[in-house]
């Protein structure tokens, strides 16, 4: 096969890639939108069918065939070609040490375990989740056993969503973030809480789906390349840049909660429609790896969301919707309330400062399951043992606890640490984007776009041309210091609370 011919061959292997993953992204976004309750056994034999022809295509001996033909051709590929053959012949490498009717069980079991999921959560149950997440562990024990069963078992699992990323990186960064956060938490706990009692009101649910409405255009997001639906956990979903869907969730008596998760999805949602156009049906159009994604969803949430310019923003838009409720609150007010700061049970609410800390405990726990040093059945105490330690808080229910993420029910066993080294990227970003952009005019302004437009240069438009360590050099005009971030809590929340 002649490196031409095998050119041909890789995109329209591509093409049909593209095409069973739309249709399998969208039967999963339909069943945790809108699809019927009890539709969830029949999508999972379809999710499962589907996925066998993606295992076996990616899998043939003709694939096999391109892409050493392919990676053979050394320099006279071109960046982006020799890049497309690396990050399919990973995925390929994935794939041929699970069996094919393995892998289209597991993802049956997933498609199921969701909804199982959803309604444990809603019940409180999580014996009656168990089942499902045992069998989802014990995967993904295999599956890294297989992969290299010289290294442990969750280096395998972290590396699959940062590449290189090792308990040996995470180990001491969530060490420093303990040790230097900690002292910062218990003093901000001494000090008076901002007002936040007009947001403990009725708002609307009719009127927030109208602020979200209004935040998307603020945030420079097209609605005809980008839909919002509603869900018990919110996610963002990228079939192509011209097709991205957001979800949220309503809570009448938290008005914030939806606000800042659909800034958080709208900023995934930016990453997917900024990809550049040649990378647009390939393997390498979409995110590099989920730290890098999750650095654009916080950047937008935290660091621009939270600030006090796009607070003055928002203000008006708030009381333009719901006068009443926000009668007599000024933008310091909003600031303030939005950056309250306690210890708290959900992740998706908690504030800057402690956020890293839920992050970490998933992390040890993620550590122990895979490693086998708890039980399913003991996830539950573990879990309630260690907000208490870490956080100084008392569990009630396993909705609030160990039944709050949706993550593990889609074999996601390995992403959380992406959310806190995502919040740490971010802080280096802005500082390097403050050096070419008026960032804050900008904001004040309620016009995101440069901001975006300098994303889009350095991270964006690369897709997964670059790899995660790149885009951060790229981005960040150096390497990685989490001791930036560190500084950055401590002066913000130093500023709030007057330590």
């Amino acid at each position: 096969m002649t490196t031409q011919e095998a050119l041909s061959a890789l995109s329209a292997l591509e093409a049909e890639l593209q095409a069973y993953g739309h249709a399998l992204g969208c039967l999963s976004y339909d069943g945790e939108t809108v699809a019927p309750r009890n539709s969830a056994p029949a999508r999972g034999e379809t999710m499962g069918f589907l996925s066998g022809i993606i295992h076996e295509k990616i899998t043939s001996p003709k694939t096999g065939e391109i892409l050493g033909a392919l990676l053979s051709a050394g320099d006279a590929l071109s960046l982006k070609d020799r890049r497309r053959a690396k990050v399919l012949k990973k995925n390929r490498d994935d794939l041929l040490i699970v069996p094919a009717d393995e892998y289209m069980a597991y993802q049956q079991l997933m498609a199921e375990a969701m909804q199982v999921w959803h309604d444990a959560k809603l019940a409180s149950d999580f014996a009656a989740y168990a089942p499902y997440l045992d069998k989802i562990i014990a995967y993904n024990r295999r599956f890294a056993a297989r992969k290299d069963a010289n290294k442990p078992a969750y280096d395998v699992l972290l590396d699959g969503y940062e590449e290189g990323l090792s308990h040996e990186t995470l180990d001491p960064f969530f060490a420093l973030l303990r040790k230097e956060l900690t002292p910062v938490i218990l003093e901000v706990a001494k000090r008076p809480r901002p007002d936040t009692a007009f947001l403990r009101q009725a708002y609307p649910i009719h009127l927030q789906r109208k602020f979200t409405d209004r935040l998307m255009q603020i945030m420079g997001i097209d609605r005809d390349d980008c839909a919002v639906g509603e869900t018990e956990h919110p996610f963002t979903t990228g079939f192509n840049k011209h097709d991205v869907r957001i979800t949220t969730h309503y809570h009448e008596d938290s008005v914030l909660s939806s606000l800042y998760s659909v800034v958080h999805e709208g900023g995934h949602a930016l990453y997917e429609l900024g990809v550049d156009d040649a990378l647009q049906g390939t393997v390498l159009a979409g995110g590099s790896s989920m730290s890098i994604h999750e650095s654009q969803s916080r950047f937008y949430e935290n660091l621009i969301g939270r600030s006090r310019p796009f607070c003055e923003v928002l203000l008006p838009e708030l009381k333009a919707l719901f006068p009443e409720q926000m009668a007599g609150v000024d933008a310091e007010t909003l600031y303030r309330a939005a950056n309250l700061a306690e210890p708290s049970l959900v992740r998706t609410e908690a504030d800057e400062l402690t956020y890293s800390i839920h992050v970490m405990i998933r992390y040890e726990l993620e550590k122990a399951m895979i490693g086998g040093d708890i039980q399913t059945a003991d996830i539950p105490g573990a879990w309630n043992r260690m907000y208490k330690e870490y956080l100084g808080v008392d569990v009630p229910d396993d909705k609030r606890g160990c039944l709050q993420d949706s993550h593990w029910s889609f074999g996601a066993i390995g992403y959380f640490p992406s959310y806190a080294l995502g919040s740490a990227y971010g802080v280096q970003m802005l500082e390097r984007m403050e050096g070419d952009v008026d960032v804050w005019g900008a904001v004040r302004a309620g016009d995101l776009r440069p901001i975006t437009a300098w994303l889009g240069e350095k991270i964006h438009r690369h897709g997964q041309l670059l790899t995660p360590a790149q885009l951060v050099e790229n981005a960040c005009g150096g390497p990685f210091d989490p001791n930036r971030y560190v500084s950055y809590l401590k002066k913000k929340y130093g500023e709030l609370y007057n330590l």
